[in-house]
């Protein structure tokens, strides 16, 4: 299982450099699948979804070379031939639901078990079976199987009941084989989203609108193999910009995209830190205790739900009662009364948390539950006094690369058993 061990009260101070985006690269993965020849995706981070994707894509008959340490996936779908995803594969990560998509745009047919994940709260793919139905594929869910079939995909105007990110990205990697055009009304508007759209359209897809909530696809005959670079991880940059805060510190993040980070950094300037952006870095700088601020999660632009529990952790601490408003999920507060045994003062209400600031922190034993909760007890811990043991790494193995030697090169006293 492995767990890190932290002794905590040591301002972070430093540089580090941001890997490639989990959320894109596990969207451009499967999305190789639909090329008829091979592709190079670059700067992927070297995290276990990645790692489990590579290895669903090889039991789906495609070949893949990945060299982890450079962030380098050679991608060759010409074995591709199977339509049915291996269960003990897909339930490892939510993302495996990307390859109904796929299965339908490629071969008509596809079978993909309900994927596993975050245990944060129902996750459910109503519009992603709205929008195949859309395009013409009968679509069905049964013993915790989807299944889609169609004889051919034609282009259809859809407009999402909730905005999905999920379901944008499974209905563009449908519709960029489809006959004629497709429209995704109230499409999610999410970095990845965009990132995708970029890479398909070197793929030889026709999609325009990608970051804004109207994306109109043209469909093509077949798409090519491409090169392509992962975007910069904004939720690990913004994680390390909350821990600079936490620990009183000043940290500067490399190789970022600032205006993927802007809800973040306006909200840490309303803790009292200071956030500089200078090119492709952004610097924050906190000393002593911040000040409470509310926040509210929201469809980005807007402060993104994958952050509130770091965030919740910084006020933990600070000068102040805050309140944290999940409006996303209904479950993602379970990781509070892990905050609680190192002496944290919260009261979860529903999807709403109201955190009392204490003076200090101290280490204690917790167990993590899901990534972002994770994420959020070694935030904890980094400002604790004493020793704080965290259990269940495997978590942050799924969304943060090399987390540890990162917070060594900033200065924390932190180590890994395994």
């Amino acid at each position: 299982m492995g767990r890190l061990i932290i002794e905590g009260g040591v301002p972070l101070e430093g540089t580090i450099r941001v890997s490639g985006s989990k959320n894109a690269a596990v969207a451009a993965i499967p999305a190789a699948l639909l090329a008829r020849g091979p592709s190079r995706l670059e700067n992927l981070p070297n995290i276990t979804d990645v790692a489990v994707f590579a290895d669903i894509l090889r039991a789906l008959g495609a070949s893949v070379d990945w060299e982890p340490e450079q962030g380098v996936m050679v991608i060759d779908p010409a074995g591709f031939c199977c339509t049915e995803a291996p269960y003990e594969l897909v339930k490892r990560l939510r993302a495996s639901y990307y390859l109904i998509g796929v299965f339908l745009a490629r071969f008509g047919h596809g079978q993909v078990a309900l994927p596993g994940g975050c245990d944060i709260g129902l996750r459910p793919i109503d519009q992603h079976m709205k929008g195949f139905r859309a395009l013409g594929a009968q679509a069905s869910m049964e013993y915790g199987v989807v299944t889609v079939d169609a004889d051919k995909l034609e282009g259809s105007t859809i407009y999402l009941d909730v905005t999905s990110v999920g379901a944008t990205i499974n209905i563009m990697l449908a519709a960029c084989l489809a006959e004629g055009r497709t429209v995704i009304e109230n499409a999610a508007k999410e970095p990845h989203i965009v990132d995708l759209a970029n890479y398909l359209n070197a793929m030889g897809a026709r999609i325009q609108g990608a970051g804004t909530d109207v994306i109109r696809i043209r469909g093509v005959r077949e798409l090519h193999g491409a090169t392509h670079a992962i975007i910069p991880d904004e939720i690990e940059a913004a994680t390390y910009m909350l821990m600079a805060v936490a620990t009183g510190g000043r940290v500067r993040v490399t190789e970022v995209i600032p205006k993927h980070l802007e809800a973040v950094g306006a909200k840490l300037r309303e803790t009292g830190a200071e956030v500089r952006e200078e090119g492709d870095t952004v610097e924050v700088i906190s000393r002593g205790r911040p000040r409470a601020a509310n926040v509210k999660t929201l469809p980005y632009p807007g402060f993104p739900t994958d952050l509130q529990q770091p965030y919740v952790a910084v006020m933990c601490r600070a000068r102040g009662v805050s309140v944290v408003q999940e409006t996303l999920f209904e479950n993602r507060f379970g990781y509070a009364n892990e905050l609680i045994r190192m002496g944290a003062s919260i009261r979860v209400d529903g999807r709403t948390a109201i955190v009392e600031g204490v003076e200090k922190l101290y280490g204690a034993p917790v167990r993590a539950s899901d990534l972002r909760g994770a994420a959020a007890l070694v935030v904890a811990g980094l400002s604790a006094q004493g020793r704080t043991i965290v259990e269940g790494t495997y978590h942050l193995d799924r969304g943060y690369a090399a987390m540890v030697q990162k917070l060594q090169a900033l200065g924390a006293r932190v180590a890994r058993e395994d």
